[in-house]
């Protein structure tokens, strides 16, 4: 089985991915690659680019990870409540790839989200729980990290009890009924 997994950010020192790549741990009989959207920067999406130069190659790189992937983890970053502008300029460029069912492929999706503060990227993961199923995400569950610098430790991972249980909660549920 293969698994995807990134950050919806395109900072060098991105929490989110940070917390992604943490995830890919407990998946480890698994093959996993972690993309970086850094490797994906377009220019921002037009409808008349797109008729003056046609899609991005990088584009269709991304969207051929999605496609040849079991299983997506994807930890969003929040901006002003919404998705980061790296992810949101990916999402639509390929959503207007011709011939591919659905931008996510219908794939299991776990959707996580951080961020330094106590809310832990709420807002960004309600708008991904409600609007990502619209475009073929399968997504299986979710989870949200608060305060990631209180929470978590590059060297160790989730150090807080709590929540350190109930993502390994999420994550034998997900390899239970997903991931056989």
């Amino acid at each position: 089985m293969k698994i995807v997994a990134f950050g919806g950010s395109n900072s060098s020192n991105s929490i989110n991915k940070k917390l992604a790549t943490y995830i890919t741990t407990f998946f480890k009989e698994h093959s996993i690659e972690i993309l970086d959207l850094n490797d994906y920067e377009m220019p921002l999406f037009s409808v008349d680019k797109i008729a003056k130069n046609g899609l991005p190659q990088l584009a269709l790189d991304f969207a051929n990870k999605v496609d040849e992937s079991d299983f997506i983890i994807m930890s969003l970053a929040e901006n002003n409540g919404a998705y980061t502008v790296a992810f949101k300029n990916i999402f639509d460029w390929i959503s207007v790839i011709q011939d591919r069912k659905a931008f996510w492929g219908n794939k299991p999706t776990f959707v996580i989200a951080t961020s330094p503060g106590p809310r832990g990227g709420s807002s960004v993961l309600n708008l991904a729980k409600t609007t990502l199923p619209y475009y073929g995400a399968n997504v299986i569950d979710t989870f949200s990290l608060p305060s990631f610098y209180e929470n978590f430790k590059d060297e160790i991972g989730i150090v807080n009890l709590e929540f350190e249980t109930d993502l390994k909660s999420k994550i034998e549920k997900i390899k239970a009924d997903f991931l056989k």
